[in-house]
C-alpha cells in the first residue's frame, strides 16, 4: 500500500466509482457499496489472497458478495485491484452484453466466484465452498504441503440474515466447524421498507453463538483499522466459522440519503452526488480515479508472488506425491477417471442381464453401487431421507465434523440450504455433488435449482417418491406439477428413468454433463423392467427419447405411438401388447429426458414422433408438456388435479392409469371403432 494514498481515499474511490456507475445507468443500488467500502478496503488490501492476473488460481481466497444487489462494490474492487475489468466496463454497468451485469454473475465478470442476488444464497454457496476446501485439504494435503489452503469470505446484509436459508446453512457451518469461513455482516438496520426494527429484531450475536460460531463485534464498519483487526482475529480462529458484525451507515457520505431506505436502490442524482463527493473530500470528476490510487490498490505484484510461491510448493508436492498431485489436478479439471466408460458399460450389461423389476429409487442405488467406487469425487447427500431416497452406497462413510473423508452428507431437514451448499461445492471444484429429497419438496429448493442452471453448474439433484405412486401420504406429498415445472427451468435436464438400464444412463449423463445441472426423478413403487428393449442402446437412451418397442410391422408402420416416462412405461408396453393382439400397430417411445430430446436435431425428433402418426402420452403428472409433440393429433393420460390419500393400487385406476384406458384412447387415435 502506498504511503501517499490513505485507506480512506481508497474507500472513497470505491464509493465514487459505485455512485457514478449507478448514476450513468440510472439504475442500481448505491447504498450498500457506500456503506461497505471501508470494510471492503480493509479486506481486499490487507487480507485477501488473490491474483487479479489469474482469477482461477486454486490457492486464492474466495470472496462472495451475498448481498449481490450491491454489485458495484465488487466491480469497483475488481477494477481498482487490477482484474480484467476496464473503466469502459464500469461505465457499461447494467447494459446489454456488459461484463458488469446488475447482479454479480460467475463466468461473466473475472473475479466473481458465484452468481448472487437472491438473498441468502451467497452465504449458502460460501458454506459449500468452505466445506469443499476443508474436505479437499483433508484428502490431499500432506505435512509441509498445504496445497489446498484458502479462506472463504462472504459479505451479507440484513436481507440475507432474514432469509430462512441463512439459518439452514449457518447452522450446518457451525456443525462442520468451518473455521476458514469468515462472514462480515453489514448491520446497517435499513431495508427497502425502511428501518428493520419493525420486522427484524433477532439477537444476531446470540443466534450465531448458538450455531457454534465465533462472533466478533459489533465493530465500527467505517473504521478501517478496526475492521483490519477484526479480520485478523477471525483468521486466527482454528475451530469455528466467524461472524464479524460491522455497524455501518447505508449510503455513507450522502448528506441527504445516508441512513435511509432512499439510499438503497436508486441513483443518487447529480446534485446529491456532487454533495456526497464534497462531503467525502473527493475532488475528481465522474469515473476519474487518480493514478496513485490505482498504484496503491494494484494487487497483481503481490498476487503473482503468492501464486509463484504456491506453484513452487505444488511442484515439490508433485515430486513427493506424484499420484496425489495427478489425482488432484484431474479432480480440479473436472475430468472423469480413465476407464469410467468401461465401468458404465459393464453396469449396463449387468442391468440388462439381470432384468430386475425394482423401484427406480432402488435402481438408482444399484447404479450408485456400480459407479461410485470408481468416482472418488462423487459427494452425495440427503435432507434427512437417506433411507428413503437410497442415496448411500455400499461402503460409503458419512461426512462428520471429525471425518472430512466421508462422502455422504446428512443435511438434516434443510432442502433449500442443501441445494445452495451443493452449488457452492460445485463452484469450488474437486467434487461432483448430488443431494436428495422427495420430489414434492423440490419446491423448497427451487430457487437454488434455478441458480444452478443459471450458473451452468455440474450439480445433480435426486428426487424420489415422484407421483401418486407414493400412496397414502396423499396430495401434500404426491408430486403432480413438479416434473413439468422443473423442465421449464432453462438448461435444467430432468431425467425420469423407467428401469435399471435407464437409471444408469441417466446417472452417466448427469455425471458427464459439464454445462449445467441435472435432476434425477425416481419412484417409490416397483416398476417392471422393460423386456421389450432388445439390447442396451445407451446412446439412444442418452438422446432423451428413443423407441423402446417398435411396431411389429416395422418402423414407419405404426398406427399410433404411445409415449411414456418413468413408472408409466410398463403401462404403455402392456397396452401395446393388447393392441397388437387386436392387429393395431403400436410404437412405444420412452422419454427419460424431454429436455435432452428437445435439443436433438429435427431429423431425429421427427424420426421418434413423425408428424403423421397420432400420439398418446402417459405420465403421472400435469399434461401440458406433451401437446408440443402431437402435431395436433393426440391425447394424454395424465393428472391435472392434486392427488388423493389412498393406497397406490386404488389411485392408479382412479386417475385413469389402466391398460384398458390406454387401449381405449389408443384405438380412438388410430381410428378404430370399439
Amino acid at each position: 500500500m502506498s504511503d501517499s494514498v490513505s485507506a480512506q481515499m481508497m474507500a472513497n474511490a470505491v464509493r465514487a466509482l459505485s455512485i457514478d456507475a449507478v448514476q450513468k445507468a440510472k439504475s442500481g443500488h448505491p447504498g450498500m457499496p457506500m456503506g461497505m467500502a471501508d470494510i471492503a478496503v480493509a479486506l481486499w488490501t490487507r487480507h485477501l489472497r488473490h491474483n487479479p492476473a489469474d482469477p482461477h488460481w486454486i490457492g486464492r481466497d474466495r470472496f462472495i458478495l451475498s448481498n449481490g444487489h450491491g454489485s458495484m462494490l465488487q466491480y469497483s474492487l475488481l477494477h481498482l485491484t487490477g482484474y480484467d475489468l476496464s473503466m469502459d466496463d464500469i461505465k457499461n454497468f447494467r447494459q446489454m452484453g456488459s461484463k458488469t451485469p446488475g447482479h454479480p454473475e460467475v463466468g461473466v465478470t473475472p473475479g466473481v466466484e458465484t452468481t448472487t442476488g437472491p438473498l441468502g444464497q451467497g452465504i449458502a454457496n460460501a458454506v459449500g465452498m468452505a466445506l469443499a476446501e476443508k474436505m479437499l485439504a483433508a484428502e490431499f494435503n500432506r505435512e509441509g504441503f498445504p496445497v489446498i489452503d484458502n479462506r472463504t469470505y462472504v459479505f451479507l446484509g440484513d436481507g440475507c440474515m432474514m432469509e430462512g436459508i441463512s439459518h439452514e446453512v449457518c447452522s450446518l457451518a457451525g456443525v462442520w466447524g468451518l473455521n476458514k469461513l469468515i462472514a462480515i455482516y453489514d448491520d446497517n438496520g435499513i431495508s427497502i421498507d425502511g428501518n428493520v426494527k419493525g420486522w427484524f429484531a433477532d439477537d444476531t450475536r446470540k443466534r450465531f453463538e448458538a450455531y457454534g460460531w465465533n462472533v466478533i463485534g459489533p465493530v465500527d464498519g467505517h473504521d478501517i483499522n478496526a475492521m483490519d483487526k477484526a479480520i485478523a482475529e477471525a483468521k486466527a480462529e482454528e475451530h469455528r466459522p466467524t461472524l464479524i458484525i460491522a455497524k455501518t451507515v447505508i449510503g455513507f457520505g450522502s448528506p441527504n440519503r445516508a441512513g435511509t431506505a432512499k439510499a438503497h436502490g436508486e441513483a443518487l442524482g447529480d446534485e446529491e452526488i456532487a454533495a456526497t463527493k464534497a462531503k467525502l473530500g473527493w475532488k475528481y470528476g465522474p469515473f476519474e480515479v487518480p493514478e496513485a490510487v490505482y498504484a496503491a490498490m494494484d494487487a497483481r505484484p503481490a498476487g503473482k508472488a503468492m501464486e509463484d510461491a504456491w506453484n513452487k510448493m505444488f511442484a515439490d508436492y508433485a515430486k513427493a506425491y506424484p499420484e496425489l498431485a495427478s489425482e488432484l489436478k484431474r479432480r480440479l479439471a473436472g475430468d472423469l477417471p480413465a476407464g469410467f466408460d468401461d465401468v458404465v458399460f459393464e453396469a449396463l450389461c449387468n442391468a440388462q442381464a439381470a432384468a430386475e423389476s425394482v423401484a427406480t429409487r432402488k435402481a438408482s442405488q444399484k447404479a450408485l453401487n456400480a459407479l461410485a467406487p470408481s468416482l472418488p469425487e462423487l459427494l452425495g447427500g440427503s435432507a434427512d431421507l437417506t433411507g428413503s431416497n437410497l442415496t448411500n452406497w455400499t461402503g460409503v462413510e458419512r461426512l462428520t465434523h471429525d471425518n472430512m473423508l466421508g462422502r455422504h452428507i446428512s443435511y438434516g431437514v434443510r432442502e433449500f440450504g442443501m441445494a445452495g451448499i451443493q452449488n457452492g461445492i460445485a463452484l469450488y471444484g474437486g467434487f461432483i455433488p448430488f443431494s436428495a429429497t422427495f420430489l414434492t419438496f423440490s419446491d423448497y429448493a427451487r430457487n437454488a435449482l434455478r441458480m444452478a442452471s443459471l450458473m451452468k453448474l455440474r450439480s445433480i439433484f435426486v428426487f424420489t417418491h415422484d407421483s401418486i405412486g407414493l400412496g397414502e401420504d396423499g396430495p401434500t406429498h404426491q408430486s403432480i406439477e413438479h416434473v413439468a415445472s422443473l423442465r421449464l427451468i432453462p438448461g435444467f435436464d430432468v431425467w425420469r428413468p423407467a428401469d435399471t438400464v435407464e437409471s444408469i444412463v441417466a446417472w452417466d449423463a448427469a455425471l458427464e454433463r459439464r454445462d449445467g445441472p441435472s435432476a434425477l426423478i425416481f419412484s417409490r413403487q416397483t416398476v417392471a423392467f422393460c423386456e421389450e428393449r432388445d439390447e442396451v442402446d445407451a446412446d439412444a437412451i442418452a438422446r432423451g427419447a428413443y423407441v423402446a418397442a417398435e411396431a411389429p410391422a416395422g418402423a414407419g408402420k405404426a398406427e399410433v405411438i404411445i409415449a411414456a416416462t418413468g413408472s408409466e412405461l410398463p403401462l404403455a408396453v402392456e397396452a401395446r401388447k393388447l393392441l397388437t393382439a387386436q392387429n393395431i400397430q403400436v410404437r412405444v417411445v420412452s422419454v427419460p429426458c424431454a429436455n435432452v430430446f428437445d435439443r436433438q436435431d429435427a431429423a431425429y425428433r421427427e424420426s421418434i414422433f413423425p408428424a403423421g402418426t397420432p400420439l398418446l402420452a402417459i405420465e403421472a403428472g400435469v399434461t401440458g408438456l406433451w401437446y408440443k409433440y402431437m402435431h395436433g393429433n393426440g391425447d394424454v393420460i395424465g393428472i391435472d388435479t392434486f392427488g388423493e390419500s389412498a393406497p397406490a393400487k386404488v389411485l392408479w385406476p382412479h386417475f385413469g392409469f389402466t391398460v384398458e384406458n390406454a387401449v381405449k384412447k389408443a384405438r380412438a387415435l388410430a381410428g378404430r371403432k370399439e
